[in-house]
């Protein structure tokens, strides 16, 4: 499942060695509360997007505010990535 890859994408790019994609929420937020990431985080999880899926992002851009709001938000832009290319 996407999104569970996306969890596991997270985990390692992060290096959040003490979780488990069971410890990441699909629907929660990923920054402030939720998984409760920051700025260095958010650059560090798209440069892994960007390698992993091609996709990139606009660091001020709204959309990409919209699309880091939680995995399923980021498995959502993956899958229309991928409807796009194929």
């Amino acid at each position: 499942m996407l999104e569970q890859e996306v969890k596991q994408l997270i985990i390692d790019a992060l290096q959040l060695e003490d979780m488990t994609v069971n410890d990441i929420e699909t629907d929660a937020p990923l920054f402030v509360e939720g998984l409760g990431l920051d700025s260095i985080d958010a650059l560090e999880l798209g440069v892994a997007l960007q390698k992993r899926y091609g996709i990139a992002l606009s660091a001020d851009s709204n959309d990409t505010r919209r699309h880091f709001a939680s995995v399923r938000a980021l498995a959502d832009l993956i899958e229309n990535s991928r409807k796009d290319k194929g």
